[in-house]
């Protein structure tokens, strides 16, 4: 990760810049290979967190490259070869971001291919999903430098067509696996009642119910108070339809017909959807432009810089958060679940048979649990109390959760990690103001003000076909 600390040196536009930063990388590189305890994460969440961070820091500096001082450094650091302009309605600063996000967004494609079929951390390419980050984040600037030496006309296509296809299918992805979580959490908690009768678990179970619905509702009154005026009928509509449509599916979820067929089915996912749905179209009226003052938030003097700022960070940290979280969940992606074992004997050139005598007490150990576990007295998950022995064996240390079976499909969670570089883009790009000064809004537009709000009726309909589907193809379900 050395590369990245090295960005700062940027606004320095000499060659020596290039030179000192080439050499951060290199030594990044080199630490990677020579220090195996840095190089190489044993746990799945440090993984995910390193690529949740990686699209941070990819996401910033493409909202950097909208400003006037990124791209006079860029200028600069290319020696004159970019020559910033705007011609018309584009900008060279709309092609820059989508360079950035088309770098990173090949590097995940071929992570992606490259991980194809990988079922544990026993097989010798899981080291490229949880290792080799040094000449990784080497390999990703030197794409993101590739890139501008490409035509600008492949990424204004790119960013017209191809990237807004993407952005769409990121946004449908994620409401499926929301309306996923929300039936499985209600779910969840509902197993744990019936076969615990945990007093615990239905307090928790009734009290976020209560809570989420509540906060629905509140979102919904300050909407109508401050967002809401006279001449504001966008707003008015959007938070309208929001308030019925919340009413309707809620009636739905508890009506009697939907729960012959899905006994399962209530007020705590209709609540988890509301909040959802709610806190979208909130964002959507919060963050539209204010030329008929229906914002007050743009109104107000004397913070609209930090505004922006603190508004573009923490809607960098959501991306990367909901694109970790849905690149990672085993249900909707078919992943292999944290209990998924590989079968036994599988490995190459192993019969299952103890042909040398074991070198200490931890490899016995091992090979009393193995017999065991072939012999059907233990579960499969006993041996990874004897994987985490025999890894501490070889001096690294560390719990590898991932030996007996990966906690995630890599080649989805990549795939996942490039639709949401065409979202960053997308969101970045559409409909900008090159007109405005200082530093760029993220999402403060009408574009993006109604892909929130399309989004929470398409969050609703989905949501809403999950009740009546049960009811309408009751042979498809097995309630």
């Amino acid at each position: 990760m050395g590369a990245l600390l090295s960005l700062p040196l940027l606004a320095v536009p000499s060659i020596g810049t290039l030179m000192s930063f080439g050499a951060s990388c290199c030594g990044a590189a080199a630490c990677s290979a020579i220090c195996n305890q840095c190089g190489i994460f044993k746990s799945s969440m440090a993984t995910r967190i390193a690529y949740a961070f990686i699209l941070l820091i990819n996401s910033i500096i493409s909202w950097l490259m909208l400003t006037p001082w990124a791209l006079k450094k860029l200028e600069h650091l290319t020696l004159d070869y970019v020559n910033i302009s705007c011609q018309g309605k584009q900008c060279y600063g709309y092609v820059a971001v989508q360079r950035v996000n088309w770098a990173l967004g090949l590097f995940h494609l071929i992570l992606a291919v490259l991980l194809l079929g990988v079922k544990s951390s026993r097989d010798g390419r899981a080291s490229l999903q949880n290792g080799y980050w040094g000449p990784k984040v080497v390999v990703w600037l030197a794409f993101v430098v590739l890139t501008f030496f490409i035509p600008e006309t492949f990424f204004q296509v790119w960013g017209q067509y191809v990237a807004l296809a993407g952005a769409m299918l990121f946004v449908l992805l994620g409401l499926i696996l929301l309306v996923d979580l929300a039936h499985t959490w209600a779910e969840y908690c509902l197993d744990k009642i019936e076969n615990t009768d945990s007093r615990g678990w239905r307090a928790l179970l009734i009290g976020s119910t209560l809570g989420m619905f509540t906060a629905s509702f509140a979102m919904i009154i300050i909407m109508y108070i401050f967002f809401a005026g006279s001449g504001c009928a966008m707003n008015q509509a959007a938070i309208t339809i929001n308030l019925i449509v919340l009413l309707l599916i809620t009636a739905i979820s508890v009506h009697p017909t939907v729960q012959e067929y899905n006994p399962k089915a209530g007020l705590a996912q209709a609540a988890m959807v509301a909040i959802y749905c709610t806190y979208l179209t909130m964002s959507a009226v919060s963050m539209e432009p204010d030329d008929r003052n229906c914002n007050p938030l743009i109104r107000a003097r004397g913070t609209r810089t930090a505004s922006i700022v603190l508004g573009a960070i923490v809607t960098m940290l959501t991306i990367a958060y909901t694109t970790t979280r849905a690149a990672t969940q085993g249900i909707a992606l078919n992943g292999n679940s944290s209990n998924a074992y590989s079968k036994l004997g599988d490995e190459e050139d192993e019969h299952g048979l103890v042909d040398q005598q074991p070198s200490s007490r931890r490899q016995m150990r091992a090979e009393a649990l193995r017999a065991a576990v072939e012999a059907g007295s233990l579960p499969a998950n006993a041996l990874d109390d004897s994987d985490d022995d025999d890894e501490s064996d070889d001096g690294h240390g560390g719990k590898d959760d991932e030996r007996g079976g990966t906690q995630y499909n890599y080649s989805l969670f990549h795939f996942i990690f490039l639709l949401a570089t065409t979202w960053v883009a997308t969101l970045l790009t559409q409909n900008i103001d090159f007109e405005a000064e200082g530093v760029a809004a993220v999402g403060r537009t009408y574009w993006a003000s109604w892909v929130k709000i399309v989004s929470s009726w398409v969050c609703y309909a989905i949501y809403g076909w999950s009740l009546l589907a049960p009811v309408v193809m009751p042979g498809r379900f097995g309630y």
